[in-house]
């Protein structure tokens, strides 16, 4: 008796395991972050989604390897780092060491920002910008920016909050008052110090508008770098990767439908493999605006048998007899005429060039 109940107990916890591991991802309850200076899990995103699986990483950003192992959700979730009811109460909320994670919120998806190491770090100047990517535009009550003191070093330091000097703070700020993009808003918030050198941590707190919601974002720097280490990054891997699978499927789709179906309210969609392994890839799609704005997409994309869904972002994908069908999350179903938005999922088997359709709604 005793035995069954302990095989039982293992048993729900190894189900409890799996089911982290390959829970979806939900994009809807997710919304934004730092993209530059790029935060912790967006830089891994920006640098390596769309070859997550490439051994290179292991040497080259051993720092965004060890966060791809830990929980790949981090990293496709890359807009979801926050906590809710801190009612402005961050340092109680939060303790040092877990700032990065956010106190290590969601469940604990986020650890492995908190982990100490060399992460790669933008190079900035005394005065610079924190520029905040909002994709449900929810607008803040408030956006404050820290810089740590001279001397932190977070290659080998853990950062607590008497590390931070509060640098730069805007107060409530409409979403309609950022600047528009299609599959959002963003915000430069002005950051400016003096005499600063080498190695630092900048870290964010955006206090969304709409909820008691508040993001948390560290974002590794050098002051003082002559290179910027972001320009390359998110050049490189989009053009590796696509030229060994995808050569075919990415030119032909994107070049034709986007330029064929201009009527009012219609969409397109490209598909690509962007990555693929032993039982497994990688796809994305590109959805684009016709003539028209529109106010939410639906994407099907039919195969002989339908792949099994593993993981996917920016949109729900689900399987409906041999299709996958893909809808829009909340934050990028409306596309201004001619505008574009993407998603992406992780798929079991061997990839194959789906055909792709795409409706909408005005």
């Amino acid at each position: 008796m005793k035995l069954r109940i302990l095989f039982s107990a293992l048993a729900g916890l190894l189900l409890a395991g799996l089911t982290v591991l390959f829970a979806p991802v939900s994009p809807a309850s997710a919304h934004g972050n730092v993209t530059g200076p790029a935060s912790r899990n967006y830089g891994c995103f920006e640098r390596w989604g769309s070859k997550f699986q490439d051994p290179a990483m292991a040497t080259e950003d051993p720092m965004c390897w060890q966060a791809w192992q830990a929980n790949p959700s981090a990293m496709w979730n890359w807009n979801g780092l926050f906590r809710e009811n801190v009612a402005g109460n961050h340092q109680g909320a939060i303790p040092d060491g877990q700032l990065c994670s956010g106190g290590r919120t969601e469940s604990g998806r986020y650890n492995a920002m908190d982990a100490i190491g060399d992460w790669k770090a933008t190079n900035v100047g005394n005065n610079f910008n924190v520029k905040l990517f909002d994709g449900a535009r929810h607008g803040a009550d408030y956006i404050r920016v820290y810089v740590s003191k001279p001397g932190f070093n977070p290659v080998t330091q853990a950062l607590k909050w008497s590390d931070l000097d509060q640098v730069s703070q805007i107060g409530n700020t409409p979403a309609a008052q950022w600047t528009q993009r299609s599959d959002g808003v963003e915000i430069d918030v002005p950051v400016s110090v003096s005499g600063r050198s080498g190695r630092a941590m900048v870290y964010t707190i955006w206090q969304a508008s709409h909820l008691d919601q508040s993001y948390y974002f560290c974002s590794d720097v050098n002051f003082g770098g002559t290179t910027t280490p972001p320009t390359t990054p998110p050049t490189t891997p989009p053009t590796t990767p696509p030229t060994t699978p995808p050569t075919t499927p990415p030119t032909t789709p994107p070049t034709t439908p986007p330029t064929t179906p201009p009527a009012s309210g219609a969409c397109s969609a490209a598909y690509s493999t962007s990555s693929q392994w032993s039982g497994g890839f990688q796809g994305e799609v590109k959805v684009t605006a016709g003539s028209a704005a529109i106010k939410s997409w639906t994407v099907t994309l039919g195969y002989g048998s339908a792949p099994s869904v593993q993981q996917s972002w920016n949109s729900t994908v689900t399987a409906s007899g041999s299709s996958l069908v893909a809808k829009n999350a909340a934050y990028n179903g409306a596309l201004s005429s001619g505008g574009t938005t993407s998603f992406g999922f992780i798929g079991s088997g061997t990839a194959t060039t789906p055909t792709v359709t795409c409706t909408a709604t005005t």
